[in-house]
């Protein structure tokens, strides 16, 4: 155990953050963390957008509907980015035919989000806290217009860094026997008796938080969710062909 796994396993999403913006050494302390992520052949197919108009701000938060989004903290996009490249290549000559391919996509958007888990571990690291924005897939073409979007690029997350607000408790994740396999995926064979534990540990957690809101076990809330999706979500696949994706 070190400094860096106990924060890790202390990590909790912070939802509010005090009125304190990161200074402009913070912000380029963090960018340079996400600089130096692992990329897929070094192809380092992912960009970075602050969000600081606060009209814009506003609109996102629309979008995923969480009033926090617009409210304080620094909002980075971090965005799928297979353009740049493309434009390096045209440059030269090259007929960059790869540009739209589904591994292509696939490499851009794994570079794009660990390039935010690096920002989100320093910030950690730094006393901040964050919270990652998957809403803004509530509809992927008004962000792409919103922050302008060529062709060759996807939002992939957003990521709302800043100085806590609040102290939640660190929420219970799913047991190691169930994640953690060997030589091959293992099915849960009662997913229902293996995950009881589970259960009354994920309603403890929110009973705790919050005893007049009723949750669901863990195994309800993720039944629901198998069947019930955000209508804006359907059109994901339409938004990433416009911007010539999943092409091959």
């Amino acid at each position: 155990m070190n400094d860096v796994i106990q924060q890790q396993l202390n990590h909790k999403t912070i939802r509010s953050f005090k009125a304190e913006s990161l200074t402009k050494d913070e912000i380029s302390t963090l960018i340079d963390v996400a600089r130096q992520a692992p990329t897929s052949n070094f192809m380092q197919a992912y960009s970075i957008i602050s969000i600081t108009n606060q009209a814009l701000k506003e609109e996102l938060a629309k979008i995923g509907q969480q009033p926090y989004i617009a409210e304080n903290g620094h909002l980075f996009v971090f965005v799928a980015d297979q353009r740049r490249n493309f434009l390096i290549a045209q440059e030269q000559g090259i007929d960059a035919t790869l540009r739209g391919s589904t591994e292509r996509f696939l490499a851009a958007f794994a570079d794009a989000m660990i390039a935010a888990q690096n920002v989100l571990v320093a910030a950690e690291s730094m006393g901040m806290g964050a919270v990652f924005l998957g809403s803004l897939w509530n509809d992927e073409e008004k962000v792409i217009d919103l922050l302008q979007l060529p062709k060759y690029t996807f939002p992939a997350v957003g990521l709302v860094v800043g100085w806590p607000n609040q102290e939640p408790q660190v929420k219970p994740r799913l047991p190691q026997e169930i994640i953690h396999m060997e030589n091959g995926y293992q099915d849960l064979k009662e997913p229902a008796q293996q995950l009881s534990q589970y259960d009354k540990d994920i309603q403890t957690y929110y009973d705790l938080r919050d005893t007049r809101k009723h949750v669901d076990a863990f195994t309800k809330q993720i039944a629901g969710r198998m069947s019930n999706q955000h209508p804006g979500r359907l059109k994901i696949l339409k938004a990433l062909h416009q911007q010539g994706f999943l092409d091959q």
